[in-house]
């Protein structure tokens, strides 16, 4: 399976690399770190990343992959992302795409506007940025959806869904 994952595996290294030029570039304008949890809701996301949550699933020891399981179970219809305890994610290295990028600043499309947002905690509000500090949202989903695209047709799936909440990406197989 992890062949399967190779392009989702590089994207991924390069979303790391460049949140962490990212934050180290905006240094304590950027007070996300371990234990905020407060942007981490119950999202959806592509099935290459739920194959990617799953796939770490299977190199946990069989106990500690079984309660992260239970714990998603228990916690699955909340509205905070079910792999958060005690404010930390259960299964961090195989976190999705918008979690290793929030908090962080980025630009989007909106209709016929650019818009850019951050967290309210990291930069000040009137900030002005340069390019390099900034992720283009649009341009990665992109990447994300043709990533998405490619695993779909190697392993010749067909789902009918577009999108899995975290709970079925944690529980059913992708």
């Amino acid at each position: 399976m992890s062949h399967l994952l190779k392009n989702y595996q590089q994207l991924t290294t390069r979303v790391d690399s460049l949140c962490s030029v990212i934050t180290v570039s905006l240094g304590e304008r950027i007070t996300c770190s371990a234990g905020c949890s407060s942007c981490c809701t119950s999202i959806t996301i592509f099935p290459v990343e739920a194959a990617a949550m799953q796939e770490n699933l299977r190199n946990l020891p069989f106990e500690k992959a079984e309660e992260i399981r239970r714990h998603v179970l228990e916690h699955a219809d909340n509205e905070r992302c079910p792999l958060l305890s005690h404010n930390l994610c259960l299964l961090y290295d195989a976190r999705p795409i918008i979690c290793r990028t929030h908090g962080l600043p980025i630009i989007y499309d909106a209709g016929d506007q650019r818009k850019s947002d951050c967290c309210p905690l990291n930069l000040s509000e009137s900030e002005q940025l340069s390019g390099k500090n900034v992720i283009d949202l649009d341009k990665l989903n992109t990447l994300l959806v043709a990533v998405n695209s490619i695993y779909l047709s190697q392993t010749g799936k067909e789902l009918p869904e577009l999108r899995i909440n975290i709970a079925d990406a944690i529980c059913r197989e992708y």
